[in-house]
């Protein structure tokens, strides 16, 4: 016991201290999850070893829980729309990464079995490190996001026809492979004692024919989908009765943990299994309740898995060849790389999406440190090669985070360039121009329009544009702080500008530019947050909506009447608020400086808790007021307290 929590204590506390850290350096939580592994394994020495290997197996889990709660994101429908990025997209991946990588191997003098086994280990991409960071930096639901995930997907299907595939690709027996095996044959009798599920699990199907086989592994998907469909309702309908809180959290462990046995049981990938079960119950009503239920054990393994990846990795043997080690993960990555470009360019990925789809990839996965193991056991791969190896899938894993930065500044880089040539031709002018047209600016868009004035859209995002037409609303695609695009679209000529953009810096440069270009333009402006709204003033706009602001108005104006206000009474005091944060803002305005930070800027803080004083009286005093009114002249003096 005291072992254990020795062990969890250094585990959590490089945790709590590293990963926060990794954070805020901008670097993302699986690098400081990696080099919190590294710095208490190789670096200080207080894991490693067989116990770190062990513990790896159990955080592998946590894979098997993220892909679980991407099943739950994604309905059946859906799943169905991607087969053709699955089988086309997933499966030349795996076939050209192999083959490349095969030919590189072949080249270094390797045979074409072991070649080939390479080839396979390094085709699969690191299904726990990229769906995290995908998920991490709100990527998911992008082209390169979606591509992403469905290669992913297709290398986790792709692994059990390896695992069937690689003893095939055994070397021949040699003498002192015979004698280690002699020798350790008691050990591996234990091992196999210790291990009676596992052997059930084989010996379930290897006694079969291989049409029974087929016939159990498609009998255990079918349960799953059956037992999603009608048994999971019933089941939550029963805890329901208990209710009792940790019952619906022990609900949604079974569901994972039965599942994932199943899929052992007939030979296939437990991330599968709990893949398909996320799927089959997407459109649940308890989906939101397996989520919440799940998700904080899916973070706490993956990160231990990342922890023991950076504890795992051998430093002795990464400093006897410290250029070979990093030469061949770079070019693991390089290979995999134009592999994933040029699969991109064919399946129609541009710009951002095609470089998050080719950096997001490029790494050697978990599974490839599987088939590692198994490649070992199986005598596929020679003595001594399956350990650099393993080196070189943890050193690609350890740089994956270092390409995700990498694509973010390529990403600014895109964005910044503009979209020079694709923007469209603009053939219409109208008296309101509409900068960005999301959530915001659709709103602004369909009130305007509906009123019967005509306005001219203006979007860099083309899917926008194009889900508008679709709808029979003309917009143009194009960067909207152009100056050619704004005066094409009648900058000029129109009564009202409205800057509806989600980038802060981009609405105050063409804020800036249309009140230089048109000093007689009504200008409204959409801000992020007051700062923005300083910002937004000195750059020329006459009205400022903070985006968030009127909401916020009407949810706490729904509290006061849910707290025994009447009707009249909130409105009057949300009113009341409103003009009072208005008269706030320009003051503050004036003492605003964007050279000095705001907490450091002592006028502005001691003029903003005036005015939050003022702000109260005033609101205290209306509500008294309203409660009690000032009585008439008139008023019978018996009546004048009710």
């Amino acid at each position: 016991m005291e072992a254990f929590l020795f062990q969890a204590s250094i585990y959590l506390a490089a945790t709590v201290i590293a990963v926060p850290l990794a954070a805020r350096l901008g670097l993302g939580s699986v690098l400081g999850y990696l080099l919190a592994g590294v710095l208490i394994g190789p670096v200080f020495g207080f894991v490693g070893g067989h116990e770190t290997a062990e513990l790896q197996h159990v955080a592998e889990f946590g894979v098997v829980m993220m892909l679980f709660l991407i099943g739950l994101e994604l309905e059946p429908r859906a799943l169905w729309d991607m087969r053709h990025r699955l089988l086309g997209l997933g499966g030349l991946q795996i076939v050209l990464t192999t083959s490349a990588i095969m030919t590189g191997a072949s080249l270094l003098g390797l045979g074409w079995s072991v070649a080939l086994a390479i080839g396979l280990i390094f085709a699969l991409s690191s299904t726990a490190i990229v769906l995290q960071t995908l998920s991490e930096k709100g990527l998911m639901r992008t082209g390169g996001g979606r591509s992403a995930f469905s290669v992913l997907l297709t290398q986790d299907i792709a692994v059990i026809p390896m695992l069937a595939f690689l003893p095939l690709l055994a070397l021949p027996k040699t003498a002192d492979m015979v004698l280690g095996e002699f020798l350790t044959r008691d050990a591996k009798t234990a091992d196999h004692a210790a291990t009676g599920a596992h052997q059930v699990a084989q010996s379930l199907i290897a006694s079969l024919p291989g049409w029974g086989a087929a016939l159990v592994t498609i009998g255990a998907v079918v349960a799953i989908i059956l037992a999603g469909i009608y048994l999971t309702r019933p089941v939550f309908r029963f805890i329901h009765a208990a209710r009792l809180r940790e019952m619906y959290t022990a609900l949604a462990l079974l569901i994972v943990v039965s599942i994932s046995f199943l899929m052992m049981l007939v030979g296939l990938s437990p991330a599968l299994g709990a893949f398909l079960a996320g799927v089959v119950l997407a459109n649940s009503e308890f989906r939101h309740e397996l989520e919440s239920d799940i998700a904080p054990f899916k973070g706490l393994l993956l990160g231990l898995f990342f922890i023991t990846v950076g504890a795992g990795i051998n430093f002795t043997t990464l400093f006897g060849a410290p250029f070979l080690i990093l030469g061949l993960a770079l070019a693991v990555i390089v290979i995999k790389g134009s592999v994933l470009c040029l699969l991109g360019w064919a399946f129609a990925l541009r710009g951002r999406d095609l470089w998050l789809f080719t950096l997001g990839l490029a790494q050697a996965g978990e599974f490839g440190l599987v088939l590692i193991g198994f490649t070992d056991q199986q005598h596929v791969l020679p003595r001594g090669l399956s350990e650099t190896l393993l080196l070189v899938v943890a050193m690609t894993m350890l740089i994956t985070p270092l390409l995700f930065i990498l694509y973010d500044w390529l990403s600014q880089r895109i964005q910044d360039s503009g979209e020079t040539q694709d923007a469209d031709e603009i053939d219409t002018k109208g008296p309101v121009i509409i900068a960005g047209i999301g959530r915001f600016g659709q709103v602004v868009n369909r009130l305007v329009r509906s009123s019967g004035f005509e306005t001219v859209v203006l979007d860099h995002d083309l899917n926008a544009i194009q889900r508008m037409r679709r709808f029979g609303i003309k917009g143009f695609f194009g960067d909207p702080t152009r100056p050619d695009l704004l005066h094409a679209a009648g900058l000029h000529e129109a009564r009202v500008l409205v800057a509806a953009l989600d980038d802060p810096e981009a609405a105050v440069r063409l804020v800036a530019f249309a009140r230089r270009e048109c000093p007689d333009l009504h200008i409204i402006a959409r801000a992020h947050d007051r700062t923005h709204v300083f910002r937004l003033y000195q750059a020329g706009a006459n009205d400022i909506v903070r985006e968030l602001f009127d909401s916020s108005l009407r949810a706490g104006r729904y509290v006061l009447e849910n707290m025994g206000l009447t009707e009249f009474e909130a409105a009057e005091l949300e009113k009341t608020f409103y003009q009072h944060d208005r008269g706030s803002v320009r003051e503050l305005a004036a003492l605003w400086d964007p050279g000095i930070p705001t907490i450091d800027n002592a006028a502005y803080i001691k003029r903003a808790r005036e005015l939050e004083k003022d702000l109260e009286t005033m609101l205290l005093s209306q509500l008294e007021e309203t409660a009690h009114p000032a009585p008439n002249d008139d008023t019978p003096a018996d009546s004048k307290d009710t």
